[in-house]
């Protein structure tokens, strides 16, 4: 979302009665003496517009004789100092500093250095190289070329020529000759010609870059940024996706990285530093509404929760207001939400497994070579890992027949007696057909003291009708009862509703249908309004349209519905439902939600909170990995590290150990 015409979305602005004399002279006074009045530095810096600043630097050493940079700097210490001084300084000579300081010492600043080349105009980019030159008297090209190599080095060159294109009128001829050239230097291509890539998203504006982007997906079913996490690799990979986040929205790309720099153990100073001075006066209201949306939190408690003493007090004034406050509206948000769900209603994402059939299967080799590894003193756990995980499930029955045929024995029976604990779950999960899978995993949630409903919203709101289907005859089958006569009896209340509509596997497949979509978008509207009051309308019959609408109507439909709660309510449904409702009941609608939006993002949102903290969920992180490996792990995969900046191999592999992480790294099929 860019700035929208003349409108100003920084949060400083001009002091009104400004005095450039009076402001050197309370500074003056602020740091004379014994100690200094950090107080008082901090409420006029971060009350003064960057051009305001310059003046009074001006006005102190024509008063004083003295540069207020070099007072402020021996008077203040640590972050508190880094920002006030990062403040004092022009932008230009702000970003300069920060490049210089990213490039000198030993070792590289790669992240410093894809984040302000990647971001900022041609303008920017001019009086960046220009300051530079003035400050240090150096070539900013040939410092940046002697301290980078390969394609990341071509990239950065490229992008501090400032010359992006920046006509917004778009040929549809350029824009499909570019998505053809792109496919073809990576998807279609052995090897990557990285020049193509380097060209045309070094180049190309913003408004036809954004068309391209579209069209690639529309022509290829692959987003841009998974065939550049595809073909790409190491810093020119992150530059690359850094471009193509700041080309569809810059305060988007600047939402994520200052997330990113307070989640965790520890504060990314530097980051958090850097762009809170260099977007206060740009887009940081837009950065705000866009945190505030896709964090469901504002920026100002995070800032709050995160920092301390003077350097907080500064950095909430740079923020500039609380959007966490009663009564707040955000167009901006509510807008970006939009566009999320328009997003997820033209995308048709090819979902891919990473566990494919294998090429000359055989049967016969693979029962006796299991039979080898399990025969005898102890147990070849490799060569069970080896063909189990390489195997797609179709050949895995073929191979538990033929072993059946050949050695008279139960091939499930013997795994059991020969391996054990989370290994034996997931081998032999893999050796189950799905639906029995998918049955035996709900059976074992809802068996012995307490339920785990997590499990049985994860199975039933995320998988579709043939696939519930398939699961019911599995069970009756398997358990000789009827799966909803289980659910009846171990759940209730709205969850027993929401599981047994899911269960029956009845979901519309039509596609949508506008004016039932405003109507149903009213009924969530209703329901979600009247969690705050007492009374109002019919409740029990809204409550049994507004579950139905959930549990009933088509993907395609409910993508409709939620666009239209927005345009109604200026509100998400995803958060109005986290902020409203509570328990399983509101866990079980936001996976139905997100299951809408986009079902591999709900999957690896459980893997990452499955392994984070201390100890790991085994039970979520094996039923996940056996029941997406042949369906959409690939898609899981690429929406991992696009949200969490790392790989779901390097998670697990930092999180398990043994046969177990072997097993389920073949699954996970590689490294992003």
């Amino acid at each position: 979302m860019a700035n929208t015409g003349s409108r100003y979305r920084g949060s400083i602005t001009d002091y009104a009665d400004f005095d450039s004399n009076r402001d050197a002279e309370a500074l003056y006074t602020a740091m004379k003496g014994f100690g200094s009045d950090k107080e008082a530095i901090l409420e006029l810096i971060t009350s003064r517009s960057s051009r305001q600043r310059q003046e009074i630097c001006q006005s102190y050493k024509s008063l004083y004789g003295k540069d207020l940079i070099d007072d402020l700097k021996y008077e203040l210490t640590g972050k508190f100092e880094r920002l006030i001084v990062g403040l004092m300084r022009p932008l230009a000579y702000f970003d300069a500093k920060e490049i210089k300081d990213a490039i000198s010492g030993i070792g590289t600043d790669e992240k410093c250095l894809i984040e302000i080349l990647a971001s900022r105009s041609n303008q920017q980019i001019h009086q960046l190289v220009e300051a530079y030159k003035d400050a240090y008297e150096r070539n900013l090209e040939e410092d940046i070329v002697a301290d980078t190599s390969g394609h990341f080095k071509k990239m950065l060159v490229v992008l501090l020529q400032g010359t992006r294109e920046e006509d917004d009128v778009v040929s549809e001829d350029l824009v499909a000759q570019d998505v053809k050239d792109l496919y073809e230097a990576g998807e279609l291509k052995w090897g990557t010609d990285e020049a193509q890539f380097i060209y045309i998203l070094g180049n190309r504006s913003k408004q036809h870059l954004r068309l391209v982007f579209d069209e690639y997906l529309k022509t290829t079913g692959i987003p841009i940024e998974a065939s550049i996490r595809g073909e790409l690799s190491g810093d020119f990979e992150k530059l690359m996706l850094a471009v193509v986040k700041c080309i569809r929205s810059t305060a988007e790309y600047f939402a994520e990285r200052l997330f990113k720099a307070m989640k965790g153990l520890g504060t990314r100073d530097n980051t958090l530093i850097r762009i809170m001075v260099s977007r206060s006066e740009l887009d940081m209201l837009d950065i705000r509404e866009v945190f505030r949306t896709k964090y469901e939190k504002s920026l100002y408690s995070m800032i709050k929760n995160d920092t301390s003493g003077e350097y907080k007090k500064a950095l909430l004034k740079l923020c500039g207001g609380d959007d966490d406050a009663a009564g707040q509206f955000f167009p901006e948000a509510a807008k970006v939400a939009y566009q999320m769900w328009e997003l997820s209603a033209v995308a048709r994402v090819e979902l891919k497994g990473t566990v494919r059939p294998a090429p000359n299967f055989d049967p016969e080799a693979d029962a006796k070579a299991l039979r080898k590894a399990m025969k005898g003193l102890g147990t070849d756990e490799d060569t069970i890992i080896d063909i189990i995980t390489h195997r797609s499930n179709d050949q895995r029955q073929q191979i538990r027949q033929t072993f059946k045929s050949h050695f008279g024995r139960d091939l499930m029976a013997d795994l059991k007696s020969e391996i054990s604990g989370s290994l034996a779950k997931l081998i032999l999960g893999l050796m189950m057909p799905p639906a029995h899978y998918d049955a035996k995993q709900l059976k074992k949630a809802m068996e012995g003291a307490g339920t785990d409903e997590q499990a049985l919203i994860e199975i039933l709101a995320t998988r579709n009708n043939q696939e519930i289907r398939a699961i019911n005859e599995a069970y009756q089958e398997d358990y000789h009862k009827s799966l909803e006569d289980d659910l009846t009896s171990d759940t209730s209340g709205h969850l027993k509703r929401i599981l047994v509509s899911l269960a029956t596997g009845n979901r519309d497949e039509g596609p949508e249908n506008s004016e039932q979509a405003r109507e149903d978008a009213q009924v969530i509207a209703e329901i979600l309004e009247i969690a705050d009051t007492t009374g109002g309308g019919d409740k029990p019959s809204l409550e049994t349209r507004f579950l139905s609408i959930l549990c009933s109507r088509s993907y395609q439909h409910l993508r409709r519905v939620f666009q239209e709660f927005i345009k109604m309510t200026n509100h998400d449904v995803e958060h109005t439902i986290k902020k409203e409702m509570s328990g399983d009941v509101r866990d079980a609608l936001v996976a139905i939600v997100q299951s809408v939006k986009n079902k591999p993002l709900f999957f690896a949102d459980k893997l990452y909170k499955s392994m984070k903290g201390a100890g790991t969920d085994e039970k979520t992180l094996t039923r996940i990995m056996v029941s997406r490996s042949e369906t959409d792990l690939l898609n899981i995969r690429r929406e991992f590290i696009d949200k969490y900046d790392k790989s779901l191999h390097h998670v697990i592999e930092s999180d398990n150990s043994g046969d177990y992480l072997k097993a389920l790294l073949a699954l996970c099929g590689g490294e992003d």
